[in-house]
């Protein structure tokens, strides 16, 4: 072979190399940044159920300081795996549950309309929680693609990039959730 041809493979090795990593860093910052928007959009729907715990505290003391010491024990700020977003949604769903049993018991709570504008929050900041981890899931499946296909996935492992865990929400999590439209009809 002639040098001009090794020099030449070389250049390309080194430029698909470069490129292959800059697409990898760029694609693993997408899936933190999607990561990121879950956190905050939880964080959002803990201080909205955090809010509609105090409001139920008017009508059942012992019951809503029960709800609001265990949505200040349980919360977390930053959620960063894909792991941590379902915990914090499990934990979300059980308190939800639990105050919305307590909505259940006083009626007059119910009917306020600064408690349905805040429950009105909170079927925001659900919408917005499951845009993101749509946006997320999304994310890290143009991710994966580049770490598992190859010869991209042999710059991945030389990199030490990893395929990014998907959110996944079962049936029996879907039903653990109350449906808040249902909740307005009442």
């Amino acid at each position: 072979m002639t040098p001009i041809i090794i020099i030449a493979l070389v250049v390309i090795l080194g430029w698909y190399f470069v490129s292959t990593q800059r697409d990898l860093v760029s694609k693993d910052e997408l899936c933190k940044n999607a990561m990121s928007q879950i956190s905050v959009q939880l964080n959002s729907r803990w201080d909205a159920i955090l809010a509609l715990a105090k409001m139920a505290a008017q009508y059942s003391q012992h019951e809503s300081e029960t709800i609001i010491k265990a949505v200040e024990a349980r919360r977390v700020n930053n959620v960063t795996t894909a792991r941590e977003a379902e915990v914090q949604q499990g934990e979300i769903n059980n308190l939800w549950s639990r105050l919305m049993a307590v909505a259940e018991s006083y009626p007059d709570l119910k009917a306020a309309d600064l408690f349905k504008d805040a429950m009105g929050g909170v079927k925001q900041y659900e919408e917005n929680v499951r845009l993101a981890r749509q946006v997320y899931n999304d994310t890290a499946t143009k991710m994966n693609r580049i770490v598992r296909q190859f010869p991209s996935s042999i710059v991945a492992s030389m990199l030490h990039f990893n395929v990014q865990e998907y959110l996944k929400i079962d049936d029996e999590k879907k039903s653990q959730y109350p449906n808040l439209d249902e909740a307005f009809k009442k």
